[in-house]
């Protein structure tokens, strides 16, 4: 088994791979892992909605030793990074950080929560900094809101069409 150091540098240098092979390839990449979200936080989703959402999220908290916050609303659940261990461990890493690599968690979701009928927001704040803040909205206006004062929006698919 991997250690999370190196899962997370080999995720890296994986997405450098793919990138260097054709942006369409680490977009492909990313949307089947999507699917595979699909059976771990979508019964999740099935069950409870945003409650849902914040119960997987809090054991990825646990799981991943993030220093997160989570709140949620009528309107939305949000997800807090204050320390995020992947990112950090990618940054100390001498073989350079992948520029698109905090896109991969927006690409995972995305596709998912889309076919479940909410919106994701996913603001980067900054791709050297291991710090984001992610909402995901009932109502489409709402997230377009939010998303007008985000300060780096991630992009995974760069207005391709969505899956």
């Amino acid at each position: 088994m991997l250690p999370s150091d190196h899962f997370v540098m080999m995720y890296n240098e994986l997405f450098k791979m793919l990138e260097e092979r054709s942006h369409h390839d680490l977009q492909t990449y990313w949307k089947r892992i999507s699917r595979l979200q699909e059976s771990i936080l979508g019964p999740y989703i099935e069950r409870s909605g945003l409650q849902g959402m914040y119960d997987y999220w809090a054991h990825i908290i646990e799981e991943e030793n993030c220093e997160a916050e989570m709140s949620i609303t009528d309107e939305y659940f949000e997800f807090r990074m204050l320390r995020c261990p992947s990112l950090s461990k990618n940054l100390d890493n001498d073989a350079g950080l992948f520029e698109l690599y905090c896109d991969h968690c927006a690409g995972w979701v995305e596709p998912l929560l889309q076919k479940y009928g909410y919106h994701l927001v996913y603001d980067m704040i900054s791709r050297s900094e291991p710090v984001c803040v992610m909402r995901v909205y009932r109502e489409s206006g709402r997230a377009k809101k939010f998303a007008a004062g985000a300060r780096l929006l991630a992009q995974p698919y760069h207005n391709e069409e969505q899956p």
